[in-house]
């Protein structure tokens, strides 16, 4: 078994420039940006809120239909994990202004010869907040 160095400071700070880069254009609404920060293949997938995203052609489609524009959230607590220099995790709970339920995200990210891509999301909702 092989010991992967987990969170290296010049890693972490590569997949945390990513993940920013990733939120400011979800809030934008920038499609291409996010089109791009996802890795171009078949494997790919995203669970979403209400739908379940194979490929990145799927997932391409499901951004360029949706209509919802610009809209902010609060991050809670973002955690990002990098093990060795090629694969992190990045987790984060958000609250969306305009809704009662408080949400979390995962991202798998992978260093590919095109930068670091997520290859895999996952988008959900808590229970309703007293």
């Amino acid at each position: 078994m092989t010991d992967y160095p987990i969170n290296l400071p010049e890693v972490v700070a590569e997949v945390r420039a990513v993940f920013d880069r990733y939120e400011a254009a979800l809030l934008a609404n920038d499609v291409p940006v996010l089109e791009e920060l996802f890795w171009n293949r078949a494997e790919t997938t995203r669970y979403g809120v209400g739908e379940n995203l194979y490929g990145w052609q799927d997932i391409s489609l499901f951004r360029r239909a949706r209509r919802t524009g610009a809209f902010q959230r609060d991050l809670m607590k973002t955690i990002i994990t990098t093990y060795g220099r090629d694969f992190a995790t990045a987790n984060t709970e958000y609250q969306r202004a305009d809704h009662d339920r408080s949400g979390r995200e995962t991202k798998t990210l992978l260093r590919t010869s095109d930068g670091w891509r997520v290859v895999s999301a996952h988008v959900s909702l808590l229970g309703e907040t007293v």
